[in-house]
């Protein structure tokens, strides 16, 4: 059994402990967990007795009582805790997202690279069989080249009372910042699991316009790539009904996926050769609209820690390796730093200088 120890026991910490209670994560135990809070600690050995329990990161890697460590701390200490496990040569498993800040992330990437550890992130979204598919579709070629994105996603309501149950949410000190990096960041990782990184954002944030918080709670944003594809993200936590949909647009068809439906609309042939070849005016290339089939489970958070565990063992793969979680976390930075600079942002990110302007907000 690999040993499992949970660092953080929030709302998270508790949802993944459930889940290795439940049985839900073969292969493992939770052997011990830490938290600041001493109430925390002592609400969990009251109904567990078995765990070790520890206030600090530190003390619990030096135990011995654990092989591997779930991180699901305020998000400034994912990288720091990270690090600590690594060098304890401890397995990690990061809660979204891997960081704040993607100079810090870079270096707890490149110290898991001297490990020779298991290192993942908790992309749960990647276990969805929808999500799976449109990766699969895009990446094989099937909808030609990429010609535009659209992502809206604004079914993330929360009202005031969300944002006054902690001193640090909502804040650019204790959270980073808000539905950019508290919950888009799984979007995010999508946006660039299935399509690629962007090349340039020009991103419009608005601070605290629907709520009485100081971090944006309602971004617009357009993209670029380098073929000339362009884009467009949308996200905002006051929109009530909210979107989400993702809608990609190649040169041989459509992807669209809301409302848990996945369709594929698919051009009999390339609509760049259509536009050379055809000599009819007001025509067009003809499309098959296609549900398409995604059979398979969704295992969630249950399912990435599966992998995680088997992965230890040498007997799988990881459903996202933790290296990956910059390139979301980049593409949020860029879209903050754009929009406080007012400017195109290009990428690769200029770190030092999002690092500067974050901690002018602190």
């Amino acid at each position: 059994m690999v040993r499992i120890g949970i660092a953080g026991f929030g709302i998270m910490g508790r949802g993944h402990a459930r889940d290795i209670w439940d049985g839900k994560v073969p292969g493992c135990e939770l052997t011990a967990i830490c938290d600041i809070d001493p109430t925390v600690l002592e609400a969990a050995k009251k109904d567990h007795p078995e765990l070790a329990t520890f206030d600090n990161a530190p003390d619990m890697f030096k135990s011995g009582q654990i092989d591997a460590v779930m991180v699901s701390t305020p998000h400034y200490d994912h990288p720091v805790i990270g690090m600590q496990a690594l060098d304890h040569k401890i397995h990690v498993i990061v809660e979204k997202p891997a960081g704040v800040f993607t100079k810090d992330v870079r270096e707890m990437n490149e110290k898991a690279a001297k490990a020779g550890v298991i290192y993942g992130i908790m992309y749960n979204q990647r276990t969805k069989p929808e999500h799976i598919k449109m990766r699969e579709i895009v990446q094989s070629g099937q909808l030609g080249e990429l010609k535009r994105i659209s992502i809206i996603i604004t079914d993330w309501y929360r009202p005031q009372a969300y944002y006054n149950t902690g001193g640090w949410r909502a804040t650019w000190k204790g959270e980073g910042g808000g539905v950019l990096i508290n919950q888009c960041p799984h979007n995010l990782d999508l946006w660039q699991w299935i399509c690629g990184m962007p090349k340039r954002i020009t991103a419009f944030t608005h601070h605290g316009k629907w709520h009485d918080i100081e971090v944006e709670d309602d971004v617009t944003a357009y993209f670029e790539y380098e073929n000339g594809a362009t884009g467009t993200f949308v996200t905002c936590t006051a929109d009530c009904p909210g979107t989400n949909r993702f809608e990609i647009l190649g040169d041989k068809g459509k992807l669209v996926f809301e409302n848990d439906e996945l369709v594929h609309y698919k051009l009999e042939m390339s609509e760049r050769e259509f536009n050379k070849t055809n000599t009819v005016m007001f025509a067009s290339p003809k499309a098959e609209r296609i549900v398409v089939d995604c059979p398979g489970d969704y295992p969630q958070h249950a399912g990435v820690m599966t992998a995680f565990v088997k992965a230890i063992k040498g007997e799988g793969e990881l459903i996202a390796r933790g290296e990956e979680g910059i390139h979301g976390l980049t593409i949020s930075n860029a879209l903050h730093l754009s929009g406080w600079l007012g400017k195109t942002v290009e990428l690769p990110l200029d770190e030092d200088l999002f690092l500067a302007e974050l901690e002018k907000r602190f």
